[in-house]
């Protein structure tokens, strides 16, 4: 065999003679892709783009991950980060998940903190601190040199906190109007999670009332049967407290 190992390129090659000798009559599935769309034959490994420049120190060894590729890191990814760490419950939010190229910069105006053709969410927050720090050269916005991460944040939150709050106060107007009009909308979630939560503190209520009756029951019978031992114990015999008596007398000096 020597130093390479060249049996996965002939695999193709050894199955198409069996399948010529009739060894074996199930064609694989894969064996007209593998005809068609051979693998590489190139057994030199190269190494992979340098995304950054790593650090190099004189008189080392070779670096032991030199063809490993390197992490690709955005600036989003760290935003991204930082707003859903403060904001967990965001995650939770129902959203549309659509594949996106990631181009939002170029065909939306983040000079606003809103866009009328997509929702308010923590990518809304991403997009307008990143417009914030670098603005958009190409429309015309220039970045502001004394803008830093952590004013873009803050300016780029209380927007979103504002727009929130808008489409509260919108909804809570929506709801009210349509009660007037005779609408139903049924128990909310708060609700339901309330009428369960009810129930299972009154069937540990009744568990526990049983508990605690039981338990003084076997108290009041342990109290009961010590009782009843000492009332079943005999009299006092007169003659035998007269023979004690005498022998005490008897002891004492």
């Amino acid at each position: 065999m020597g130093r390479y190992d060249f049996r996965p390129l002939r695999v193709h090659q050894h199955a198409s003679q069996l399948l010529a000798a009739e060894r074996t009559r199930i064609v694989p599935p894969w064996h007209e892709v593998i005809g068609t769309i051979p693998p590489a034959q190139t057994l030199v490994r190269s190494q992979p783009l340098q995304h950054q420049e790593r650090p190099r120190r004189p008189n080392k060894r070779k670096p032991s991950k030199l063809f490993q590729p390197q992490r690709i890191v955005y600036e989003e990814d760290t935003l991204r980060r930082g707003f859903f760490g403060d904001h967990p419950w965001e995650l939770a939010r129902p959203r549309v998940v659509l594949e996106n190229d990631g181009k939002d910069a170029e065909r939306k105006d983040w000079s606003l903190p809103s866009q009328p053709d997509r929702p308010v969410d923590g990518e809304s927050v991403v997009q307008r601190q990143m417009f914030l720090l670098h603005g958009n050269p190409e429309a015309g916005h220039m970045p502001d040199p004394n803008m830093t991460p952590a004013k873009a944040y803050d300016q780029a939150r209380k927007e979103f906190y504002e727009m929130r709050l808008q489409q509260d106060i919108e909804r809570r107007v929506a709801k009210e109007e349509a009660l007037a009009t005779g609408a139903y909308f049924g128990k909310t979630t708060l609700q339901i999670g309330m009428e369960l939560e009810d129930k299972a503190y009154e069937e540990w209520k009744s568990w526990a009332s049983k508990e605690v009756v039981e338990l003084e029951q076997k108290r009041a019978a342990m109290y009961t049967g010590i009782g009843s031992e000492v009332a079943s114990l005999p009299e006092a015999d007169p003659q035998v407290d007269a023979a004690v008596e005498e022998l005490d007398a008897t002891v004492k000096p």
